[in-house]
């Protein structure tokens, strides 16, 4: 199993994640053209995916949706809520309903021959949830827009191989930065993003034996530097009162506007 960030940040996220048989993309926040060249870097097109999961309605991570399911027509996968909100965009111009599906928190649904995982995230929107693949024996999550973290989320993520984990902002950047005051109080709100030292924090609570691949993305393009994310990660492991150290994993930031490398397990 494998996962390709075509992108990630605050202006957009696509992320791919499939076997030799099953082709997965998580959100179409980016355009159809920028979809279909971060899917040609893995030798992959439009027509090889089998089904698009989307976190959320917002439109970082929906906007390219409309033009890419016109012309490839793939399955959408969301909350019953999600695809509401979806069908309520007018931007996106019109998706045939037939390729809704919806899907529940907590239950599990098979893609091929992946089997997929939603768990419930903190965020400002209609219903988020994040994503879990399991093949085989191999276990990887895409984690952001998650607000804050709970026993709930530390359970659902314990045990993956791989992770591409939300790092959004810098709490310091975000306070001294241009966004108006409301915008930075929901950021930091528990329905807002996950932080650089929270992202670190989450990581020593859910880091087994297993955890070898860590991924930081949605990194914000205004309130956070992709070598302060991964150095404050890195202190934040080292700092815990626990067994693990930042050599431990492979730690990585997923880029914002361009294919990031193959994370294979």
């Amino acid at each position: 199993m494998i996962m390709c960030p075509i992108a990630s940040g605050s202006s957009g996220n696509a992320i791919y994640v499939g076997t030799e048989n099953t082709h997965i993309l998580v959100d179409a926040g980016i355009s159809k053209k920028r979809i279909e060249e971060g899917l040609a870097t893995i030798g992959l097109s439009g027509f090889d995916i089998d089904a698009i999961l989307i976190t959320h309605e917002h439109s970082d991570h929906i906007q390219g949706l409309g033009v890419f399911v016109r012309k490839y027509p793939v399955p959408i996968f969301g909350t019953m809520k999600t695809l509401n909100a979806i069908q309520m965009t007018k931007s996106l111009g019109n998706i045939s309903p037939v390729l809704f599906h919806a899907i529940r928190p907590d239950e599990e649904f098979v893609i091929g021959d992946i089997i997929v995982h939603p768990m419930k995230t903190s965020h400002d929107a209609a219903q988020s949830v994040a994503y879990r693949f399991y093949h085989g024996d191999k276990k990887m999550a895409i984690a952001t827009d998650l607000g804050t973290y709970n026993d709930y989320v530390v359970e659902c993520l314990k045990g993956m191989d791989a992770i591409l984990l939300e790092a959004n902002h810098d709490v310091r950047m975000l306070q001294v930065g241009p966004y108006p005051y409301p915008l930075k109080q929901r950021i930091l709100s528990d329905l807002g993003h996950l932080s650089n030292e929270l992202a670190g924090k989450l990581l020593c609570e859910i880091a087994t034996d297993n955890l070898n691949q860590v991924v930081l993305g949605h990194l914000s393009k205004e309130n956070n530097l992709p070598e302060l994310a991964y150095e404050t990660v890195r202190t934040e492991i080292e700092l815990a009162d626990n067994e693990w150290h930042a050599d431990d994993f492979e730690i990585s930031v997923a880029k914002r506007s361009e294919p990031s490398k193959i994370i294979k397990i």
